[in-house]
């Protein structure tokens, strides 16, 4: 199996239907939440919304470039969701999230594994590789938050 595929496999575990690192996945866990638990705050934590937010502003700007456009996210408005007041809403973003997470899962897989050693639109990002494995790796850490923010929730209630 290609590198590419294997990163493209990855990544679809933590989005979307693996369950073999964490035994769960972002779609798992968030199609079990309501949207009031999904905008519900603990303490100083984010809340499960705004990591599904977070995560997905990612997908959607590193998947531009994976499309051959610029890269045009910034860090700091990455947190910087819109209010969910609805379950309606809450759906709609899950849903940008699937699509994105296919979309890059697709063009992962069609990317010639020479492109993972090409580096990423500047040189200061390092390699396609390090900043594919940087995004798998960054889901991984906000399913784990929000798997901890979930139980909290629930256990309240």
């Amino acid at each position: 199996m290609t590198r590419n595929i294997q990163k493209a496999k990855r990544l679809r575990e933590v989005l979307l239907d693996g369950t073999w690192i964490a035994n769960t996945n972002f779609k798992d866990q968030l199609s079990r939440t309501t949207w009031e638990q999904a905008t519900t705050k603990i303490g100083s934590l984010n809340t499960i919304a705004v990591l599904t937010f977070h995560i997905n502003y990612y997908l959607g700007g590193v998947l531009q470039v994976l499309e051959g456009g610029s890269l045009d996210i910034k860090d700091k408005f990455s947190f910087e969701m819109p209010a969910i007041s609805s379950e309606e809403e809450w759906q709609t973003l899950k849903n940008s999230m699937w699509q994105n997470a296919k979309k890059f899962e697709t063009r992962l897989e069609e990317m010639p594994d020479a492109k993972l050693e090409e580096g990423f639109v500047d040189e200061k990002y390092g390699t396609y590789e390090r900043n594919l494995e940087g995004m798998i790796e960054h889901c991984y850490y906000h399913l784990g938050q929000i798997v901890l923010i979930r139980k909290m929730i629930t256990e309240q209630d």
